[in-house]
């Protein structure tokens, strides 16, 4: 298999070609997590993947909380499916608090204090009492827990997102909420340990795949022994496939329907399909083309053609419109720049206002 080959069959699996999935849920379910710090466009990154799905509908998904947003499996924030938070964060939640230690102990987030902290959370946010950050700052404050400002309060909130007692609400006009997971989210049936990192596992190598187990261990941020044990667990429900002496591994499957080119795709800065990936990121820049940054997860949103790497774009916004300036890499052709051009014309149908690309 060689890298156009994984790079047609990671846009078959991410959903980015062939069949989109039927609602937003869906999306994010499918691909485990979906990196969303960046909030506006990281809600287009799954409605591309979905079927007619606009900015409206996307919103009410996670206002509603069928999806979540919260800090999981990295340090950031991403979409998960309201049925899965519970059994990913107690997979990926040990090793992200590992990955906090150093802010943690520079913060005075310490033990003592996340066992007064995570009571008085329950306590301030019960009975659907949804605050943003400064307000509940201030009632933190309130209750007696010191200093609860800035990043030392940033980081008491994702100690209790870690351990599922905090997700988002909905929105506040512009201002972003959080709530009771045990108020927001159905309870599920629990997994095993070993059945969640299964299907983290299963999950991560069917909708990213072709990938190796650093991309994984990367967009998980488990420890290489949980790689290889998740991989090991998963048995069958993956195969591998070895370029250059580095293995790939991936759901069987027959090769994808070849898709009519140019293909472009408008993608959000953290997109799954550059930000999915570390060892094989490259993988989408096979030309070598100079996109001018040190590392192609430093592009501010990403253009691609036929899953090939071509520039950047930036978003300026506004009531009436979006603007969308293009940073392009490579003189595209006619045909070329005609797939860009739909590829906003499908962005402009999500947001509802004109897209002008300049």
């Amino acid at each position: 298999m060689d890298g156009r080959e994984i790079i047609a069959r990671r846009l078959r699996n991410q959903r980015l070609t062939g069949e989109p999935l039927p609602d937003p849920v869906a999306v994010v379910r499918w691909l485990g997590a979906v990196q969303a710090q960046e909030y506006a466009v990281a809600k287009w990154s799954v409605a591309q993947r979905s079927s007619g799905v606009d900015e409206a509908a996307m919103q009410d998904a996670v206002d509603s909380g069928r999806i979540v947003r919260v800090h999981a499996l990295r340090p950031t924030w991403h979409f998960v499916a309201a049925e899965d938070l519970v059994w990913l964060q107690a997979v990926t939640a040990p090793r992200v608090h590992q990955l906090n230690a150093y802010y943690y102990r520079r913060l005075g987030v310490d033990e003592a204090t996340t066992e007064k902290t995570r009571p008085l959370l329950r306590d301030i946010l019960g009975g659907g009492n949804h605050l943003t950050r400064p307000e509940l700052g201030r009632a933190l404050a309130a209750a007696g827990i010191p200093d609860p400002t800035g990043n030392r309060l940033a980081y008491l909130v994702m100690d209790a997102e870690l351990e599922s007692l905090v997700c988002n609400g909905p929105m506040r006009g512009r201002q972003h909420t959080y709530a009771l997971v045990s108020e927001r989210v159905r309870e599920t049936a629990g997994r095993s340990p070993d059945d969640g990192l299964t299907e983290l596992t299963r999950r991560y190598f069917t909708s990213h795949g072709p990938a190796t187990a650093k991309d994984f261990a990367w967009w998980s941020s488990l420890p290489t022994a949980q790689i290889r044990r998740g991989i090991a667990l998963a048995g069958d429900a993956l195969t591998t496939v070895s370029r250059n002496g580095t293995t790939f591994w991936y759901a069987p499957a027959d090769p994808p329907e070849p898709v009519p080119s140019p293909d472009a795709h408008v993608l959000q800065g953290y997109d799954e399909y550059i930000v999915g990936y570390t060892e094989s990121r490259t993988l989408a820049n096979l030309d070598g083309v100079d996109l001018g940054v040190t590392s192609l997860n430093l592009l501010i949103h990403p253009l691609i053609i036929d899953g090939q790497l071509i520039g950047s774009w930036r978003r300026t916004s506004t009531a009436k419109q979006i603007t969308a300036s293009l940073s392009l890499a490579v003189r595209l052709t006619a045909a070329q720049r005609d797939a860009v051009d739909a590829a906003f014309d499908r962005y402009a149908a999500y947001a509802g206002v004109p897209v002008v690309v300049e």
